[in-house]
């Protein structure tokens, strides 16, 4: 069973934050999945990724670019996973079913959207009942506070 663990933006964006938790990701070795909504949001995060800090990289794909099998950072509308990454993050509300060979999922939603946040409760309970281990976080005033 994968760990899922739900992370409430509340004081920065997805824009922000995903950057910083795939940083957390790549600096302990792993590889992730990123799964978004549409093909739009993939392109825009792919752009993301290579503007959001003049001092970092962080190398990942699409099937744009080709070369899955070699991205420690796969962006995609679907269910691959072709370097085998272990943790999933999930934008836009895409629901994941599919977490088996994942050891992580990261559930990004904007605490600020009623519809996001409604979407992340029935997702949470989705989890539970499927025998996830469930962890909530909300950005604080120093960062992630683990929440009850």
């Amino acid at each position: 069973m994968a760990d899922v663990a739900f992370y409430h933006l509340t004081r920065k964006p997805l824009e922000t934050a995903l950057p910083e938790l795939l940083e957390k990701v790549v600096e302990r070795g792993m590889k992730a999945v990123v799964r978004a909504g549409d093909d739009g949001r993939v392109k825009a995060l792919n752009d993301l990724l290579w503007t959001y800090r003049k001092d970092a990289f962080l190398p990942h794909g699409c099937s744009e670019d080709g070369h899955g099998a070699l991205q420690p950072i796969w962006l995609t509308t679907g269910a691959d996973n072709p370097a085998g990454a272990s943790v999933l993050l999930l934008v836009d509300g895409v629901a994941a079913s599919d977490l088996e060979g994942y050891d992580r999922c990261l559930d990004l939603f904007d605490g600020r959207d009623e519809d996001a946040v409604a979407g992340a409760r029935d997702r949470w309970r989705a989890a539970r009942s499927a025998g996830h281990s469930v962890t909530y976080w909300k950005q604080g005033e120093r960062g992630w506070e683990k929440g009850a």
